[in-house]
């Protein structure tokens, strides 16, 4: 019996040897040239899927502790077409709001919205929606002129007009984005020269300043190579390309 028992460990210890000079060789000269890679791959996928789906450290507009998300509009664009907020989603797009007559600060804000544009034309979900301030006159037909004499060219890019008390409300209730008629300022009109920045699921979104609380807009009336303005204000085209960027891989 102790006899029978030796053979059987001298038997086991033998396969073991023989495995040991035939396979783990071959193992080692697997690994050497990258040949297992399903666990590598594997790793890959869920990293990949990971950043695909990570959030940005861009924070929420909260009113109450609720996000603020883009309230319902329809308006009409430069080609006649109805377009509503449901055209966006999916989209990550800028709000401004304007007036083709403006003899102030629309046409900053609108060449800092083609490089912009121009910067992000290879993605098919990033979009603007311009609301002009002065449907009476601005007209599809005066916004297509306005769109082709700046070169709007971006197929999300809608210039839109419509009714204006929906207009007024959708700026100044919608977005806190400041309108108003006033026959004393230049061009007969006043509004904010900020963008709101808006990520795919409708909801308004921005950095954060120094102390940790969300800038909220971003200002558009100076461009990336004028730095400052006369006040000394920084300009936020540069910071805005680089949020926008971050929601677009949301």
């Amino acid at each position: 019996m102790k006899s029978k028992t030796n053979y059987s460990y001298v038997g086991i210890a033998f396969i073991i040897l023989v495995f040991g000079i035939i396979f783990i060789p071959r193992i080692i000269d697997r690994i050497t040239n990258n040949d297992i890679t399903r666990t590598e791959s594997r790793s890959n996928a869920i990293s990949n899927n990971e950043e695909k789906n990570a959030s940005s450290d861009l924070a929420f507009i909260e009113i109450n502790g609720v996000k603020k998300k883009v309230p319902d509009f329809s308006f009409t664009d430069q080609n006649g077409k109805t377009i509503t907020n449901k055209d966006y989603d999916g989209k990550v797009y800028l709000v401004e709001f304007f007036f083709t007559t403006c003899p102030t600060i629309c046409p900053k804000m609108n060449r800092n919205l083609i490089q912009i544009q121009n910067k992000f034309k290879d993605f098919e979900n990033f979009g603007v929606a311009s609301f002009t301030i002065n449907p009476e006159y601005d007209t599809p037909k005066v916004l297509k002129e306005y769109a082709d004499q700046y070169g709007v060219t971006n197929p999300n890019w809608h210039l839109m007009t419509g009714d204006e008390k929906a207009i007024y409300d959708l700026s100044n209730i919608g977005f806190s984005l400041y309108t108003a008629k006033d026959a004393d300022a230049e061009g007969g009109f006043e509004h904010s020269g900020n963008f709101a920045l808006i990520d795919k699921n409708g909801f308004i979104r921005s950095r954060k300043d120094n102390f940790g609380n969300p800038l909220i807009f971003y200002r558009g009336t100076i461009s990336e190579q004028e730095k400052f303005d006369d006040d000394g204000e920084p300009e936020q085209i540069s910071i805005l390309k680089q949020d926008i960027a971050k929601l677009l891989k949301e």
